[in-house]
């Protein structure tokens, strides 16, 4: 109604009968405003009719005497509108001032609320341009700890390789093994833990000492065991003494103890080879029980003795065992090729059932061995051996 009035004063183009056209609005529109400003008012209803109003307002003659009364509140109301359709207007107006205000309060908050982002974002990189300050100074402090550690520690490394140097030196001419043992084990430690600064002079001397003296220490002990071996001869051997040695051999080269037990064993089996030498009369077939006999002796010795000096995991018991069978196949091999004809089906049946039996004794003793077992060379058949015999035999096999 108000758009109404503002174009009635606005255009005075407009006639009497364009104003008198009915304003109508779609259903969805008429629906909308009800929901939005509901009104049980006969001139706000879509369908309203002029004609059944005024009848509704005038149902007889004698109400017509009331018109005059019904006129004056019609131009009350229309008067009470005209005032509500300026005042609408009047805060249409003030409405869009204050939108234009409120607009630009809120860009000027928007300017002050960006300002006070870049200041934050300003000081947030200032505060981490500190940390990084404080972190790369706590870096470096902690890289001058871990040198500072390192060096402390290389030190007290080089202190204990250079007194053990001189410590070794000493219980080694005075040939104390036990002490000398843990001493060197801590030395070979040190020289393995210096193995990055062999470019220092002095480090790489040192290195050079020790590694020397590795290799004098094992030529001493070896000579110590020929020694004590060749004075004693049957007498007590000083095993205690020999274990502390075997104690230092395991620190030192594999070597050294290869050639320590190799020397023991060729040691234990001089006495062998002389007995039972092929010129002797028990070296033959017919006595290879004697053979089998001495050596279960030997290893009972070995138990009361060599026992107590080797440590166990040498294997010093299976490789004497291991030795005894490579000398005893080499020694019958060329004694059978030379007696070819003494060789008798009977005899060969006594050797391979005494042989088995031996093996099998030596399968249990030694059945959980770690040592590394060598490819044993090509067997040979006994009937190339027992040529002239009284029956060719099938191929008959002396492993032991």
């Amino acid at each position: 109604m108000a758009a109404a009035v503002m174009v009635g004063e606005q255009d005075d183009d407009i006639t009497d009968d364009d104003a008198a056209l009915p304003l109508t609005f779609a259903p969805e529109v008429e629906e909308a405003i009800a929901m939005v400003i509901p009104s049980h008012d006969p001139l706000d209803s879509p369908d309203f009719n002029p004609v059944d109003y005024i009848n509704q307002l005038f149902p007889t003659e004698q109400s017509l005497a009331n018109i005059d009364e019904k006129i004056s509140r019609m131009r009350v109301a229309i008067r009470r509108l005209d005032g509500e359709i300026r005042e609408a207007v009047r805060g249409q107006t003030t409405v869009g001032h204050d939108g234009r205000q409120s607009l630009e309060e809120a860009q000027r908050a928007i300017q002050e609320l960006f300002v006070r982002i870049r200041d934050i974002k300003a000081k947030a990189n200032k505060s981490e341009q500190t940390v990084k300050e404080i972190t790369r100074d706590i870096k470096q402090l902690d890289h001058a700890k871990r040198h500072l550690t390192t060096s402390i520690t290389t030190l007290n490394h080089l202190h204990m390789l250079v007194g053990g140097v001189e410590t070794l030196t000493n219980l080694i001419k005075r040939r104390q093994y036990g002490e000398t043992h843990q001493l060197l084990q801590a030395v070979v430690n040190v020289v393995d833990h210096f193995k990055k600064y062999h470019a220092i002079p002095q480090i790489r001397q040192l290195a050079d000492t020790v590694h020397k003296m590795q290799d004098e220490l094992g030529a001493q002990i070896i000579s110590d065991f020929r020694d004590i071996y060749e004075r004693q001869g049957s007498r007590s051997i000083p095993c205690e003494q020999l274990a502390d040695a075997c104690a230092v051999v395991q620190v030192l080269d594999p070597r050294v103890r290869d050639t320590l037990v190799q020397w023991y064993v060729e040691l234990q089996l001089a006495e062998y080879v002389v007995l039972f030498h092929e010129s002797e009369e028990v070296a033959w077939l017919d006595k290879i029980d004697r053979r089998y006999a001495w050596l279960k002796r030997l290893l009972i010795q070995f138990l009361d003795e060599g026992a107590k000096i080797f440590p166990p995991a040498w294997g010093v018991d299976e490789q004497i065992c291991e030795r005894f069978c490579q000398l005893t196949r080499e020694e019958l091999s060329k004694l059978m090729k030379e007696r070819a004809a003494q060789l008798e089906v009977k005899l060969l049946l006594f050797a391979i059932q005494k042989t088995t039996s031996f093996e099998k004794v030596l399968a249990q003793r030694f059945a959980n061995s770690m040592l590394h077992v060598e490819q044993e060379e090509p067997e040979m058949p006994v009937e190339e051996l027992a040529e002239g015999a009284d029956q060719p035999s099938e191929e008959v096999k002396l492993d032991l």
